[in-house]
């Protein structure tokens, strides 16, 4: 069977206030085009389809766009992520067209969407994102006097054990879970040392990116990949880095298709093609995703900035870094005309004159040496001989209209 997984669309975002809507629609059109060359028989969207609970229309209508232009290709099954709103991205589920399943409701975990191929069935089962503090009691087993511990590795693993329990009712079945969570290597009795253990593709250890939702309970935020032993694939949302958890890559995070954060700027966004064997076996091809405008980030003085050696990254969105010991004038209107997508701009000065350390004004301070430590403190840079004479005379002025009331 193959199976196309992706994750964390977000639509709806913005990057640093420019809007995304025309490029998620590249990615929408690319993503229908690659289902329908590719033959997949399954498309999975692993959570964070939308950027906020309450999604704007346009993101709605676009959403239907991708559902209606997968569906003519494809079985369909979603998820919601954190950023969803579970109750309105599962309305009306049942009602959707044949094909389509939104898996947003947690009673509807352990009821698989099973897909056949000529290799036999295979279980889809789709975990919406747990959040402990709201579905610790209603996963609590049945009797149970207490709640389930207040964590993210307790309810997903109580989710799990419906998964298996069910499957264990399927002989010659085989598995996938779609699941929406910071998944890490480890044991299953210890998640708090499970850490480290996600890898990126070519085997380093990644760095979450700015743009991912902090999802912390209790102070822990992982769950361990043990938690998910007994099938056969798990498509992981949550993380935007294409990545795989473990060395054996049946546990993999497909990122997002579009970077959100500068933290992003040097992964490859991709979708992932899982192909499914008789025995169970997976393996993957990485798909790259259409980029709109790349993203970089520049460091270097102002003058080198504007001297044209810099002229590649004029077409990117941009983080600029400038590096002038003193705050040029006219800094971040010279840098936007130059490059007209960057989208931050810094002054981290180097080499500029030692902060003045922070004292008290009282009426015995000299005002003339108060102005100047400002002007260190705001530029970077000891004031001018020209300034601290401009100082001069408007205190001076001061003193003169004071004594001529």
């Amino acid at each position: 069977m193959r199976i196309l997984h992706t994750s964390d669309w977000h639509l709806g975002r913005t990057l640093h206030g420019v809007d995304l809507h025309e490029h998620q629609q590249a990615f929408v059109d690319h993503l229908v085009g690659l289902v329908a060359e590719r033959s997949i028989d399954v498309v999975v969207i692993a959570g964070d389809v939308y950027d906020r609970a309450v999604p704007a229309v346009p993101s709605v209508r676009l959403l239907g766009r991708a559902l209606a232009g997968l569906t003519e290709h494809a079985t369909v099954i979603v998820t919601p992520g954190n950023h969803d709103s579970a109750v309105r991205l599962g309305f009306a589920a049942e009602l959707m067209r044949p094909g389509l399943h939104l898996r947003a409701s947690v009673d509807l975990l352990d009821e698989p969407v099973v897909v056949d191929d000529p290799d036999g069935p295979v279980a889809f089962y789709g975990l919406p994102y747990l959040d402990p503090d709201s579905v610790r009691r209603s996963l609590a087993p049945a009797g149970a006097d207490e709640p389930l511990a207040r964590s993210h590795s307790a309810v997903v693993g109580a989710a799990m054990q419906r998964v298996r329990d069910d499957l264990a009712g399927r002989p010659a079945t085989r598995s996938v879970v779609v699941a929406h969570a910071f998944v890490v290597a480890g044991p299953a009795a210890d998640p708090e040392a499970a850490v480290g253990g996600v890898d990126l593709e070519d085997g380093t250890a990644p760095e979450r990116s700015e743009s991912e939702r902090d999802i912390r309970v209790g102070g822990v935020d992982s769950v361990p990949s043990a938690v998910f032993d007994g099938v056969d694939y798990v498509a992981l949302g949550h993380l935007h880095g294409a990545q795989r958890v473990g060395p054996s890559g049946r546990l993999r995070y497909s990122g997002s298709p579009l970077a959100f954060s500068f933290g992003e700027r040097n992964q490859v966004k991709s979708s992932t093609i899982v192909e499914l064997a008789a025995d169970g076996s997976v393996s993957v091809d990485l798909v790259p995703a259409p980029v709109p405008r790349r993203l970089a980030e520049v460091t270097d003085t102002l003058d080198a900035l504007l001297d044209g050696r810099h002229d590649d990254l004029r077409d990117a969105w941009l983080r600029v870094y400038v590096t002038d010991p003193v705050h040029p004038e006219r800094l971040y209107t010279r840098v936007a005309e130059h490059f007209p997508h960057a989208l931050a701009i810094h002054h981290t000065p180097v080499g500029a004159v030692e902060a003045p350390a922070l004292a008290a004004v009282t009426a015995e301070s000299d005002p003339i040496e108060v102005a100047a430590a400002f002007v260190a403190f705001a530029s970077g840079g000891a004031a001018s001989e020209t300034e601290l004479a401009v100082v001069r005379g408007a205190y001076e002025a001061a003193l003169a209209s004071e004594a001529s009331e």
